[in-house]
């Protein structure tokens, strides 16, 4: 018997939800956006992604409000995906994921994320709460830091300039401009 190619047999907003965001490589692109990524060649360079992948995945998030395109440049026509609502709203589900994979996959701490607003030297808890004020952090407040099992020394600009601390949503700026952005 083949393996179904979605879930319309399921009557569940689980089932639901992966029909957007549950093939492989769309939550790495919905990370990236977090962490400032919003240029096509960007998130090719940082996730090795095929280009052919890429643009669909892109068109995908984008048609289900995940994305909202915008253009940055006019000649020639180059866009860049913003997280609307929608995609915010995803921040628990890549923040527990994350966490998750720390303790039960890679047994690392690759990145630290912190409340930037009091300015704490403590990690946010399991649910996005800072333990020395007590608010549910919201993203835009989230400092993010390398973390002891990050690449010190890694081979693209996008991770390059992610070894810098700063605050998860604000546009990455790689250095070299990168070029041949697409789509």
């Amino acid at each position: 018997m083949a393996l179904g190619k979605d879930y319309a047999t399921q009557d569940c907003s689980v089932a639901g939800a992966l029909e957007v965001v549950g093939e492989r490589w769309t939550l790495l692109l919905v990370r990236d956006a977090f962490y400032g990524v919003r240029r096509y060649n960007d998130f090719l360079v940082h996730l090795g992604i095929p280009r052919a992948v890429l643009a669909a995945r892109l068109q995908a998030l984008t048609a289900h409000g995940i994305f909202e395109k915008r253009r940055y440049q006019q000649s020639p026509p180059r866009d860049e995906y913003v997280l609307t609502e929608a995609g915010l709203a995803l921040w628990p589900v890549v923040r527990s994921l994350g966490l998750w994979g720390r303790h039960h996959v890679t047994l690392s701490q690759r990145r630290i994320m912190r409340h930037a607003v009091c300015g704490t030297d403590q990690e946010l808890g399991p649910y996005g709460e800072c333990p020395a004020c007590g608010v549910v952090v919201p993203v835009g407040d989230v400092m993010m830091l390398p973390g002891p099992g990050l690449d010190p020394n890694p081979d693209n600009p996008v991770s390059r300039a992610l070894l810098a601390p700063r605050r998860l949503l604000e546009p990455l700026v790689t250095e070299p401009a990168t070029t041949g952005d697409r789509v």
